[in-house]
């Protein structure tokens, strides 16, 4: 039987398995990104697939903080986009 990795949402505080959640990552070059891999090089926080994790993270600033560096709301815009497809 094969562990499963969890991670903790910044947003809802839940741990999820890494496969429900999205990582946002804050590349070396001071760039946010969302990595779609898992394996993107740089700090990474991890959002719940869903619009409420996003609402609450964009309304508090949450990835900002936890990336230390000024989020777009671009970023949250690509978020929706792949949750709602």
């Amino acid at each position: 039987m094969r562990k499963i990795p969890l991670r903790k949402c910044v947003a809802t505080q839940e741990q999820l398995p890494k496969k429900e959640l999205i990582r946002v990552v804050r590349t070396p070059e001071k760039d946010v990104i969302v990595d779609l891999s898992g394996k993107a090089n740089g700090r990474g926080a991890y959002l719940k697939k869903s619009n409420e994790a996003v609402d609450l993270a964009q309304k508090k600033k949450i990835l900002d903080r936890a990336l230390n560096v000024k989020v777009e709301d671009s970023i949250y815009d690509e978020l929706r986009k792949l949750i709602n497809e």
